[in-house]
């Protein structure tokens, strides 16, 4: 396929809208004209009364004289040495009528000694042409055509402008999708990595859209929807536009919010604009990114303000069981946040197949590295499968962004090629946020940043199954980070036990634990790290069943987010008891206090070990994580057992 040029094609109708313009332009100009015509016929003239101008005809020298039904028009010829100038020529010589030349009136119709006066005195006069078919389409229906044309053009641009509709009155009511034609998607399977499991399901798909008698003659039917559920940036879009790419056939893409409007009606009508335009085209595949704005369930008859996001659901629900499925029309939609959907959307015949889109792991982060560096001019050190392992958790969207920023780093520093520093900045600034290179902070206050990040990588290092600490520093990032402890698991996780999470819990309380041995007091640096420990140990207790003294309950009051974390704390269940409301609180109060005990005791058997990775923190700011096993290295835990806790008989949590 050929490259399209750097500027890229001119829009759809760019060129009709400029032929537009003109023809608009050009007929403000004729009605402007035509308003202006008998405004300026009678410019300079001095209107007086009939008989005063029949008394001037005979007393003044005449020029001419024009007759119509109803007006007299005398233009008196000028008198000598009117208007003379300096230099001997008068103003006819100058192109410019003598004043009071020009004389109308009314005429009198009974009067019919006029035209005998004329001719007595030798005076030319002629009839001008008034009344007829002409006249009262020049004075009456032209401009009142103009004017119309002028308006509805005025409404048509108007309506365009609010949103990018279609122009017109009505083009509320009109769908607002992009269509995309087999070679204006230009995206392919090919261009996609990383989720190979829902490329596949997808390819099933396109095999129903190219043959679809194969299906047919063993009594098949066509999928009438095909819902891309996954968190953020993994690519539910781009899977959408391959599948419309690999089958050839138009793709009609829009947004859930695109449907609603402040008016009522606006969103139901716009969806079946959009299904009379893909049937017309079929078959074609129709792509709704964001299912959730118009797709959330219904409230069980409550009275709500959301009547018009109802009506528009209840549209789109109607048109899915409505059209035929031989015509070959497939429905697409995207969204992250499955649990809200209505379940009359999710039934088998509205959108039958369900497709997890999920984030990559190790090898599928390496495949789509490999096609975000495609156009970008590597170093020799860049290694690809070194970078897709230190890049747990991170969607196509992320690397994407992070290849970006590695670019742009090497170009800002005048590099030749983009290395694996650059990259590895790239990441941090990914994850962590810009570096504030401007922002200043006494010696005191960066001694306490770097004790705290030294107390998260000692116990993260000590504790078996914390994760592996990647890289300390104390350069503040982000929008209140002073320092971080970066943490990557050796492999892809997707389960974890309870002795994980107990661990998890004390390396965050690590930096409060060190803060109290070296420096004897606490800061306010652990607000993240008290937040972070307090919403896991409410999912232990609450979702999680991890709790003995509460049990194997869920008392969650709705479904968490599936692949939105941390969007909001979990809340507890409003039909709970008091009772079990006070043990949840007590129970979470437990985790956090065991994990913080644990903490002070690594903390405190390893304090030579913990002020020495403190001090090199100090005088280099960053610490890799093999510099920081290194100055660990004989860092061990305290003399009894780490794992599961239990409660000492006075209360106090043991390790």
């Amino acid at each position: 396929m050929p490259k399209p040029s750097p500027r890229g094609p001119p829009p759809p109708g760019a060129a009709g809208n400029r032929s537009a313009g003109l023809v608009v332009w050009l007929m403000v100009a004729l009605l402007v004209a035509v308003l202006l015509r008998g405004v300026l016929a009678d410019a300079g003239a001095r209107r007086v009364p009939y008989s005063e101008l029949k008394e001037a005809l005979r007393s003044r020298q005449v020029e001419k004289v024009v007759l119509s039904e109803d007006q007299l028009r005398v233009l008196f010829a000028p008198e000598p040495g009117a208007g003379a100038v300096p230099g001997g020529r008068d103003e006819r010589a100058q192109g410019r009528p003598a004043a009071d030349r020009l004389w109308v009136a009314y005429r009198v119709p009974t009067d019919e000694a006029l035209v005998p006066l004329l001719e007595e005195r030798g005076i030319r006069y002629e009839a001008a042409a008034t009344g007829g078919l002409a006249s009262v389409l020049a004075t009456w229906v032209v401009p009142f055509v103009l004017a119309a044309v002028l308006w509805s053009w005025l409404l048509r641009r108007a309506a365009a402008g609010l949103g990018q509709g279609p122009p017109g009155i009505m083009g509320f009511g009109k769908s607002r999708a992009r269509v995309y034609a087999e070679h204006n998607t230009g995206v392919t399977f090919a261009d996609v990595a990383g989720v190979d499991e829902a490329a596949d399901e997808l390819k099933e798909v396109v095999a129903f859209l190219r043959t679809p008698e194969r299906f047919r003659r063993l009594g098949g039917r066509i999928p009438r929807g095909v819902l891309l559920v996954g968190p953020p940036g993994t690519g539910k879009t781009l899977l959408a536009r391959a599948v419309a790419g690999e089958a050839g056939v138009p793709f009609f893409s829009l947004s859930g919010s695109e449907f609603v409007e402040m008016f009522v009606g606006v969103g139901a009508a716009r969806v079946r604009d959009l299904f009379a335009q893909a049937a017309a085209r079929a078959p074609c595949i129709v792509f709704i990114d964001e299912l959730d704005a118009i797709g959330k369930a219904r409230n069980g008859g409550l009275v709500t303000g959301h009547d018009e996001r109802e009506q528009t659901l209840n549209q789109l629900l109607a048109e899915m069981d409505g059209f035929d499925p031989r015509a070959g029309l497939m429905v697409m939609a995207a969204t992250n946040r499955p649990e809200v959907l209505d379940p009359a959307l999710l039934r088998p015949g509205r959108f039958d197949r369900h497709v997890l889109v999920d984030r990559p792991d190790k090898r599928g982060r390496e495949r789509i590295l490999s096609i975000h560096v495609r156009g970008v001019k590597l170093g020799p050190d860049v290694d690809l499968r070194e970078l897709a392992a230190r890049t747990p958790g991170f969607a196509g969207a992320d690397l994407a962004s992070m290849v970006n920023e590695a670019a742009l780093l090497a170009g800002r520093a005048s590099h030749d090629h983009v290395g694996q520093a650059d990259f590895d900045e790239a990441i941090e600034r990914v994850t962590a946020g810009l570096e504030k290179k401007n922002r200043r902070i006494s010696d005191q206050e960066k001694e306490v940043v770097a004790i705290h990040e030294a107390g998260h990588a000692l116990v993260a290092t000590v504790l078996p199954r914390a994760d592996r600490v990647q890289k300390v520093s104390i350069i503040p990032r982000g929008l209140s980070a002073l320092g971080y402890t970066r943490q990557q698991p050796l492999e892809d996780r997707y389960l974890l036990s309870t002795e994980e999470l107990q661990d998890k819990l004390a390396a965050l309380m690590g930096g409060r634990a060190a803060e109290e041995e070296l420096v004897g007091s606490v800061s306010t640096g652990a607000a993240s790290d008290l937040r972070q420990a307090t919403e896991m140990a409410r999912l232990m207790v609450c979702e999680y069943g991890m709790s003995e003294r509460i049990g194997p309950m869920s008392l969650l009051g709705a479904p968490r987010p599936s692949f939105l974390p941390g969007v909001a704390a979990p809340m507890v269940d409003r039909t709970v008891s008091e009772a079990t409301a006070r043990l949840i609180d007590a129970e979470v109060a437990r985790l956090v206090g065991e994990a913080l005990h644990r903490a002070r005791a690594v903390a405190s058997h390893n304090r030579e070990q913990l002020s020495r990775l403190a001090s090199r923190l100090m005088s280099v700011e960053v610490v890799e994580g093999d510099e920081v096993r290194s100055i660990l290295h004989d860092a061990e835990p305290p003399p009894y057992r780490l794992g599961r806790t239990a409660t000492a008989p006075d209360d106090r949590p043991v390790v």
